[in-house]
């Protein structure tokens, strides 16, 4: 067994993902995170409007359809926005 250990370079390290990736769709760490927490928020309400529908029908007939609309507006408007 070698006690050497080999490194390849064909991905950044995980510490350097917080910077790049961010970037790659851009934006800054701190933009990157605002928008996915935005998008988690809004995608519990959808799920909480699923489930509370699930028990009672009457209840949250369209919010769930409607966050995920939301949802896909926010995804496909993304970078958009001057």
């Amino acid at each position: 067994m070698s006690s050497t250990t080999e490194h390849t370079t064909s991905k950044p390290g995980f510490f350097a993902t917080f910077r790049t990736h961010p970037a790659s769709v851009g934006e800054t760490y701190l933009g990157h995170m605002g928008f996915a927490l935005r998008f988690a928020c809004k995608l519990f309400v959808a799920a909480g409007a699923a489930l509370v529908h699930a028990f009672i029908p009457p209840l949250c007939e369209t919010t769930a359809s409607r966050k995920v609309k939301e949802l896909y507006e926010m995804c496909h408007h993304r970078g958009a926005q001057d």
